[in-house]
């Protein structure tokens, strides 16, 4: 471990290791396999990237998506380590390049996605090689519950057949336990110690709005508190996404979109813009973001309720990578509860499966309608204890007030009986509130027991009650019947007065900011501070002159400690995180210019008192 917290410090720039890290690092090293849940962002690829380096010979990364093994080779060649990739993006010349590296014994890295790792040739490659350890990152993709299956993971298993003397290590940020058993079983990791980080995400803030305007609710959001930063817009629909992208650059702002339906090039050129650019908007289905590595995303925004809790928690997970205030912002509303239904009841699926999704989206109903601290709801559903509140979610902040519903609740599913069960929202409410509409005259439902009985409660409320009936599962909804409403067995003890229900309050709709979407915490310096953005601006420069993500050359949280600490000298810019030996020696005097006005060769030699690793 005296070599490994080298390592840490000499190349990567940090002074001590996080959670578990440095227990599951010190596993690995000495030759055992390991199953790692740790968080998105939470550290999980110096687990495999620091054994890697100081065992003997080659760290095979089996990583599923292209781009974001560039990135991550982009990002170690910055810190003077020898990483390569190896996947369809490269030509024959340049593949066979890294190849006569591995053979040479050249590289400590390697990247491979699971199609290229396990074919013949690449494992008798493999097999004249010396080989320190195999990674397996974003192991839930052999889960085929899972939106992210990749059939080839499931063959990985063969490694430790083949070799059997060569440790592993399998990672992922997928919390819940059917996952963590199925990685266990075909992966053959039984006997892998496992290592379970906690999953919360404090620098999070949780909100959930109700739907009311999206676009607008969006807009407000955006520019009250995310003027100029990178985030990611989730929709449901490959139209909706197009729609709200190009509504977005009408409105001034730099968004592009992503989903499958695009040209391969569209997409990759999208997605380079917003790694490669700061304050892009990506507008995207569910087809963007696993492998995204950019760690400055400041906040994920859902204008569609996703498919479940664990859908939520990874596409909000792509925010405040780098532990900085992010937000995770979401509209939600009755419509969004009648889409996940049916789809989730039309589809192929077999019965067994749709009850699992049925489970997990009752659940993330659940986190929606909460009044609880979303965060200890969050966590309790991957089976870690939290204790709330959080004080970084919309209920913690603005406490939300409960009524007894159990009137109003029998007056909406009398209303939904009385009618015959064979109507929408709309027409309920219109009978409920005594309205008299065509639809009403036709059916004669001014006649009905439960006309004009809800006068005490508003349209808008009604349709808050209605919601929250639908997402406790009281009232089903019948799209072979154009969306009308039944009663489910659920609703039986409401009918009859034995059971009470408890119904949250929804806030009033404003184009103010609530308390809870308070500015966030100031993530380093105002954006009309002039050295700040010089900084900014020079990191920039030199991303574009090496073709590399902004990030790749400093954090933001790396630039946030430069602009506070201003350090003149480069034994004082060796102490900012995330500062090792080739970031001292290829960038420090660049940004001591920037912050001085020096000309370089006015710098120090690196100082003795600076210790770094060597080989």
């Amino acid at each position: 471990m005296t070599v490994a917290q080298d390592i840490l410090r000499s190349i990567f720039g940090y002074n001590e290791f996080r959670g578990h890290q440095a227990e599951i690092i010190e596993h690995l090293i000495a030759g055992n396999d390991s199953l790692v849940l740790m968080p998105t962002g939470g550290g999980k690829s110096l687990c495999y990237q620091i054994p890697a380096i100081a065992r003997k010979g080659l760290g095979v990364i089996v990583s599923p998506l292209i781009a974001l093994m560039q990135d991550q080779v982009d990002a170690l060649l910055q810190l003077g380590v020898k990483a390569a990739f190896l996947n369809s993006s490269l030509d024959a010349k340049s593949a066979w390049k890294v190849e006569q590296d591995v053979m040479e014994g050249k590289l400590d890295l390697l990247y491979v996605a699971p199609e290229r790792l396990m074919t013949p040739r690449f494992l008798d490659l493999l097999e004249r090689a010396e080989l320190a350890l195999f990674a397996i990152d974003e192991a839930h993709c052999v889960s085929q519950w899972g939106h992210d299956f990749r059939p080839e993971y499931i063959q990985l298993s063969m490694l430790h057949e083949r070799f059997p003397n060569v440790p592993r290590i399998a990672l992922t940020a997928t919390a819940d336990e059917p996952t963590r058993q199925e990685i266990i079983e075909k992966l053959g990791l039984t006997t892998a110690r496992q290592f379970s980080s906690s999953f919360d995400r404090p620098n999070i803030r949780y909100r959930i709005v109700q739907k009311h305007q999206p676009r607008e609710q969006l807009q407000l959001f955006l520019e009250t508190e995310h003027r100029g930063d990178a985030g990611i817009i989730y929709c449901l629909s490959r139209k909706k996404v197009e729609e709200t992208a190009a509504w977005l650059c009408d409105k001034g702002w730099d968004a592009l979109p992503y989903h499958a339906g695009l040209g391969n090039v569209i997409r990759q050129k999208n997605q380079q813009r917003f790694i490669r650019e700061e304050g892009v908007i990506i507008v995207a289905t569910v087809a963007f973001g696993m492998g995204i590595d950019k760690p400055n995303v400041r906040f994920v925004a859902h204008l569609d309720l996703p498919k479940s809790m664990e859908g939520y928690y990874q596409e909000t997970g792509r925010a405040g990578r780098d532990g900085l205030a992010a937000n995770a912002w979401l509209s939600y509303g009755l419509g969004d509860v009648i889409t996940m239904r049916h789809m989730l009841d039309s589809s192929e699926a077999d019965e067994q499966h749709k009850r699992l999704e049925r489970r997990k989206l009752d659940a993330l109903l659940g986190f929606c309608e909460t009044t609880l601290c979303r965060r200890h709801v969050m966590l309790h559903y991957f089976g870690e204890m939290y204790e709330a509140p959080c004080n970084n979610c919309d209920n913690c902040i603005e406490p939300v007030a409960t009524w007894d519903g159990k009137i109003a609740a029998q007056m909406a599913l009398s209303c939904a009986y009385r009618t015959g069960q064979r109507f929408g929202v709309k027409h309920l409410i219109d009978v409920l509130c005594g309205k008299i509409t065509p639809q009403v005259e036709r059916f004669n439902h001014d006649k009905v027991s439960t006309f004009g009985i809800g006068h005490a409660h508003s349209a808008s409320q009604w349709q808050s009650i209605y919601r929250q009936l639908v997402a406790a599962n009281l009232l089903t909804v019948d799209m072979s019947g154009f969306g009308s409403l039944r009663l489910t067995a659920k609703s039986q003890p409401i009918l009859r007065g034995e059971q009470t229900i408890a119904l949250r309050t929804d806030p009033e709709v404003s184009k103010r900011k609530s308390k809870a979407a308070i500015k966030r915490e100031q993530n380093g310096p105002t954006p009309n501070d002039e050295l700040w953005q010089a900084l900014k601006n020079k990191r920039l420069q030199l991303a574009r002159d090496q073709g590399v993500p902004p990030y790749v050359i400093f954090h933001d949280s790396s630039l946030i400690e430069i602009h506070a600490k201003k350090p003149k000298s480069l034994n004082e810019f060796a102490t900012i995180s995330g500062v090792g030996q080739s970031k001292l020696q290829r960038y420090a005097s660049i940004f001591i210019d920037v912050i001085y006005g020096q000309p370089d060769d006015e710098f120090e030699v690196p100082p003795e008192d600076v210790v770094f690793y060597d080989e």
